[in-house]
């Protein structure tokens, strides 16, 4: 991988903290990342079995509520006439928006040459595919008639169904299918270097032949690595629309609806800024625990937690952006619906919602200009978490509290999800939870091999061959 090794050579340790801490060789590297896989089974960290029994019993929740799903309708949930999308669609969206810094850390900070990028991205890809799959099935269960998902693919039939292509929702289908295919893909080829390492090191015979199969005969050739970077780059700019495409076609969703509070041009960029702020929230939600857990502080270091609070940061004012301007074209436009529509959201009934998702997305965030907060383990967890509710509030209020009140007041209705409404998300957190955990324990979460690139040796090397 190309790696602008002057990051970490000729950087000021007093005005910027280092990438790696020091005193590391490459050696020392995979040793420490590769621990965590291959320690006997017997060995598993006692948190970890804990973790995993806590999401595989959610897991089973969700199977539960799908089971009853299947056989009763969706009338379980708490959709009803105006309210026709619930929960459904709301955890979807914050599902999809999880999925972006993945994609960004991986695919844009890669084309840019940031090498702070190089601890997480692994773990980014990860935490892309497994939010996209527990985005993925919402959709399916909202239909209806979830064993006929493939009435939604161009398929010729005799029952002459036929996809209708105006209708942003058929985009969807594709934009998420190729948006998952491509973060896979991008996931699986970054680990190739660090798969054949792995299987150099295993002691168990079965180990050795499946982390020989999955590294696909890699031996570490100049013309593996010259092919490794070229098909890098290629998925990388593959990638880099995807992060603006696939919410923009998630936000058309709303925006080609001719309802208030939908239907405005400034919903793309404010979705995908909002995915990336929700992604980045996610990302260090996840990877703060884990970093005392498996002892990653000289690999996670106070620069990447200040860096991904920039963007966090970045990201949350661009979202503010979007709420003032929401507020001021309605009152501009003039129309009547619309101006309902804002002061609804100000003094109705769900007004609760509204003002706590402001706190939660935009002041509590406003932390982060403190150097001292950004750097505070502690007080950055927990502008995440707050992050990661308001963003499913804002969601909640996008669609319920644009829907509950219809244009004729004989259509009013209240909205709340059901106990399977809740089942249901709760479900698909034990899913994430469940492959999250499975990932770092047998597969590697940091990526050893550009890791092993940022020790002084290897920078050294690198500086002589110059």
């Amino acid at each position: 991988m190309s790696i602008r090794f002057d990051d970490v050579r000729g950087a000021d340790p007093i005005a910027q903290p280092p990438v790696l801490a020091p005193g590391h060789t490459p050696a020392s590297v995979t040793e420490r990342i590769s621990e965590a896989v291959t320690t006997k089974l017997t060995k598993t960290p006692k948190w970890w079995l804990g973790g995993f029994a806590v999401g595989f019993a959610l897991l089973n929740v969700f199977l539960f509520a799908v089971t009853n799903l299947f056989m009763t309708g969706i009338g379980v949930w708490g959709n009803n006439i105006p309210v026709g999308w619930g929960w459904d669609i709301i955890c979807f969206v914050w599902w999809i928006g999880i999925g972006h810094a993945g994609t960004l850390i991986s695919a844009i900070l890669l084309l840019l040459r940031q090498s702070w990028r190089n601890s997480i991205n692994r773990f980014a890809e990860a935490m892309t595919v497994f939010a996209v799959a527990c985005a993925g099935m919402y959709p399916i269960l909202h239909l209806g008639r979830p064993w006929l998902p493939h009435w939604l693919l161009p398929l010729p039939g005799t029952l002459g169904m036929w996809p209708n292509f105006r209708s942003p929702l058929i985009w969807d289908v594709f934009a998420v299918s190729t948006y998952a295919t491509i973060s896979i893909v991008f996931w699986y080829v970054g680990m190739l270097p660090d798969l054949a390492t792995l299987r150099d090191h295993a002691k168990a015979r079965l180990a050795r032949f499946a982390y020989g199969m999955a590294a696909l005969g890699w031996r570490n050739s100049s013309r593996h690595w010259a092919n490794y970077e070229v098909a890098s780059l290629l998925l990388a700019g593959l990638s880099t629309p995807l992060v603006l495409s696939v919410h923009s076609i998630v936000s058309f969703d709303f925006s080609v609806g001719i309802v208030p509070g939908w239907h405005t041009t400034v919903f793309p960029p404010y979705f995908v800024a909002g995915a990336v702020f929700a992604g980045f929230a996610m990302v260090l939600t996840l990877v703060l625990p884990l970093r005392p857990l498996f002892k990653l502080h000289d690999f996670i270091t106070e620069r990447h937690l200040q860096n991904m609070a920039k963007v966090m940061l970045t990201t949350g004012l661009i979202v503010a952006y979007g709420y003032v301007l929401e507020i001021w074209a309605a009152f501009y436009s003039g129309n009547e619906f619309e101006i309902f529509m804002v002061l609804n959201r100000f003094t109705g009934p769900y007004a609760t919602q509204y003002w706590l998702l402001i706190l939660l997305n935009i002041a509590i965030p406003q932390l982060l200009w403190l150097k001292g907060i950004r750097s505070n383990v502690w007080a950055l967890w927990a502008i995440s978490m707050c992050i990661n509710v308001g963003m499913w509030l804002e969601r909640f209020v996008i669609i319920v509290v644009s829907l509950h009140r219809d244009y004729v007041p004989s259509n009013w209705a209240m909205y709340s999800g059901t106990k399977f409404d809740v089942m249901t998300f709760v479900g698909t957190m034990g899913l994430f939870l469940t492959l999250l955990l499975l990932f770092i324990r047998f597969l590697p979460a940091l990526n050893m091999f550009e890791m092993r690139i940022l020790t002084p040796e290897a920078t050294k090397a690198h500086g002589e061959e110059k």
